[in-house]
């Protein structure tokens, strides 16, 4: 196996994205190492669950710096000291500068809670279910200068239910995020996708055959409940 790709995750919150990629770069064979967690808040829940997993982690707090290109050169000056390869943003709430993407161009990955393009932005669960779709989901994606914009690696689907509000939609989309987010950084990690002329490029990859068959309706209404009484009158 060749080396695993040094990566360092961005985070602002609880970083439950976070913890998956760290979960499934728990088994040696994953193409990706976590080797650092950095977060732009002091008090992001998920600095304590890396930190309990053995992972370094630093702060890097907008306040601390007069501008946002001294706090981006902060946080490219940390992405060198953990010679970070790839950067994978998981709930980091901050735009960054085009400097900054621009560099980590093609190595830098985020997760978005929609299927992009469509609900780029903030509010995804709650537009989604005023927009009254039926089919919702999350999208991983190269980072570019435009926000929810970079070439899509991939993506999960999820029906959106009949009774849904925003929370419930988003514990169903969140648990999709939690399985797609490893996925596409393995195939990041291993070169089996990449970024090239603006476009996500699959190589040396195949879908699962199964999946061409693979239909997410909704609503998927229940069947009627059976009559026992009307069934036994009408059984010989």
């Amino acid at each position: 196996m060749s080396a695993r790709k040094r990566t360092v995750v961005l985070i602002s919150g609880r970083g439950s994205n976070m913890t998956a990629l760290i979960a499934a770069a728990s088994n040696p064979d994953y193409p990706a190492e976590i080797v650092g967690v950095i977060s732009d808040r002091a008090n992001a829940a998920g600095l304590g669950v890396a930190a309990a997993r053995g992972i370094a982690t630093k702060v890097i707090s907008r306040a601390d710096y007069s501008s946002k290109e001294a706090h981006d050169g902060a946080i490219d000056a940390a992405l060198v000291s953990f010679g970070a390869e790839i950067v994978a943003l998981a709930g980091y709430m901050r735009i960054l500068g085009a400097r900054f993407v621009e560099k980590w161009l093609g190595r830098m990955i985020n997760i978005h809670p929609a299927l992009l393009p469509a609900f780029k932005g903030l509010d995804t669960h709650a537009r989604a279910i005023r927009a009254g779709i039926r089919i919702h989901g999350c999208t991983v994606h190269f980072v570019t200068l435009d926000m929810d914009d970079g070439p899509i690696i991939a993506q999960a689907a999820v029906p959106v239910m009949v009774g849904d509000n925003e929370d419930m939609l988003a514990a169903r989309v969140l648990k999709a995020e939690h399985r797609l987010y490893p996925l596409a950084l393995g195939l990041v990690a291993e070169g089996k996708a990449r970024m090239e002329g603006g476009r996500t490029v699959l190589a040396h990859f195949a879908d699962d055959a199964d999946n061409s068959t693979s239909v997410i309706m909704a609503p998927d209404p229940l069947r009627e409940e059976t009559d026992l009484e009307q069934l036994a009158r009408i059984t010989p």
